[in-house]
This record gives structure tokens, sequence and C-alpha cells, in this order.
């Protein structure tokens, strides 16, 4: 099971939570969210919560990333997966 909220808090930064396992079964609905966010200003990702990523879902958060999605919190596991670098560029 996964679990998506979306901050509603400000507008100009939204960040999209997402908790569970992210599956090949939730891919298109996670893509769906990011775009409809995206219409403001691009959201950031909340990965604290994930407990376990498929290949699908791997590689869709790296298709996100690379279309200029942010991390904003990130489990180990997670980071490692994505093979992302916690540490805040200068």
């Amino acid at each position: 099971m996964l679990r998506i909220s979306v901050s509603e808090q400000d507008p100009s930064c939204r960040i999209i939570k997402l908790e569970g396992k992210l599956l090949q079964a939730w891919v298109d609905e996670v893509r769906r969210i990011c775009v409809e966010a995206e219409e403001g200003s691009l959201p950031s990702l909340d990965l604290s919560g994930l407990s376990f990523v498929d290949r699908h879902g791997a590689e869709m958060l790296q298709q996100l990333l690379r279309q200029g999605l942010r991390i904003h919190a990130c489990s180990p596991f997670v980071a490692e997966l994505l093979h992302w670098d916690r540490k805040p560029n200068p």
C-alpha cells in the first residue's frame, strides 16, 4: 500500500509525501500527482516514509528527479537506491 499526501500550506513550495511501498501499480498515479502539482512550481518529494521501492518505482523517481523535482527528505534506503547525495549543493 502507498499513501500519497500533498502539502497545501504554501502553494509555491508544495511537498508530495510518499509513505509505504512504491510499486509498479502506483507509478502512474504518483507521476500524475507530480505533474499536476508542477503547474505552479516544481514540487519537492518527501520520500522519508518509503519502506520499499520496486524497479518501476525507482525508474519513475529517477525520471522525476531528472525533470527537476527535488527531494525534500529521504530515507537512507531510498537514497542508496537512487544514488542520491543528501549533502546540499553549495
